[in-house]
Order: structure tokens, then C-alpha cells, then sequence
């Protein structure tokens, strides 16, 4: 009976792979619209600005980060879990930060992105950045929750489930924005 309890994955686990599969199809259809607009006769090439690579590194490194805090809260060295849990919520508020400033040289750079006198290429760029944000802004609040719940002194539940949960949705976001930096990039040349 115990075997077959550890061969069950956890609710909130199995919820989250669920939800992770309906923003994987989301993305597909956004990048799919992406390639079939590309063809018009009006679509602008632009490069990526710079910085675009500088919040692929924040991003990459907050998995590592997460993953190193996972680590540590399943060895129970909580001063390490704090540290790292700590770095991983600064590291996906950079990456957001980083991701405005690119939007912002684009604007200065004469790419619109929105509005009446936007280019389609730059709208969706704009539009499939942005919905990823609002992802990287979802994990940031779950992040933000096990940051207090680490810092908490009344809570005492040694549960690596809420981490376990937390990491798996950060490395996602970090998956989905390397494949969407590819994309752009491709796509852009």
C-alpha cells in the first residue's frame, strides 16, 4: 500500500504539469501565427537589442539558483535556502526589468510596438514577450511566497513540496524564454 502512495504524484504537482501543457500549446499557437503573418508584405526585420541576452543570462542563472535552493532545503541547510531563494527572486526581477529596458530600446530605436503605426513583427514580439512576463510575474509571486514562508519564524513545515512545485514552474519559464529568444532570433534573420 505505501508503494503504491509514492507512485501517486502530488496534486498541486499534477496541476501544475496540466497547466504547463495548456501555456506550451498557447505558445506553439502564437509562434505558428508568428510564422504564418511573417509573410507579409509590410513584416519589419529587426534585431533583438543587446540586453535581450543579458535577461536570457538572469534567467538561466535563476535555474540554477532555484535548483541549488531546492538542494539546499532538501538537506535541510536553510541559511544556504535562504540565500539562494533570495537570489533566484532578485534574479527573475531582473530578468523583467532587463525585458522593459529591451522593449524601451526598441521604442528609442524607432520599432514600435503597439498601437496605430506598430509593424505586425514588432506587435508580436511585444505580445508573446509580454503573456511570458506575466508567466516569469506568476512564478515571481510563488517565488515571493516560499521567500516569506523562509524567512517566517512560525512556519515550520520541512514540505519540499511548495519548492519542488516552485522550481519546476521556474526552470519552465526559463525553457519557454530560451526557446522564445531562439525563435526571435531565427526568425529575425
Amino acid at each position: 500500500m505505501l508503494s503504491e502512495q509514492r507512485k501517486k504524484i502530488h496534486p498541486h504537482k499534477f496541476a501544475l504539469w496540466v497547466a504547463m501543457g495548456s501555456i506550451t500549446m498557447m505558445f506553439a499557437a502564437f509562434t505558428s501565427a508568428y510564422i504564418v503573418k511573417r509573410s507579409q508584405s509590410n513584416w519589419l526585420l529587426f534585431n533583438l537589442p543587446v540586453v535581450f541576452w543579458y535577461s536570457t543570462g538572469a534567467i538561466l542563472l535563476s535555474s540554477v539558483t532555484i535548483q541549488l535552493a531546492l538542494k539546499a532545503f532538501r538537506n535541510r541547510a536553510m541559511l544556504l535556502y535562504r540565500v539562494l531563494i533570495t537570489i533566484t527572486t532578485l534574479l527573475g526581477l531582473a530578468f523583467v526589468v532587463l525585458q522593459c529596458f529591451g522593449f524601451a530600446t526598441l521604442q528609442h530605436h524607432g520599432v514600435i510596438l503597439l498601437g496605430n503605426n506598430s509593424n505586425p513583427a514588432a506587435s508580436f514580439l511585444a505580445i508573446i514577450t509580454g503573456v511570458h512576463i506575466l508567466h516569469v510575474l506568476g512564478g515571481l509571486i510563488a517565488l515571493s511566497i516560499i521567500f516569506c514562508r523562509a524567512y517566517s519564524r512560525s512556519v515550520r513545515s520541512y514540505t519540499s513540496i511548495p519548492v519542488e512545485i516552485a522550481s519546476t514552474y521556474w526552470h519552465f519559464v526559463d525553457f519557454l524564454w530560451v526557446y522564445l529568444f531562439i525563435f526571435f532570433k531565427v526568425m529575425a534573420g
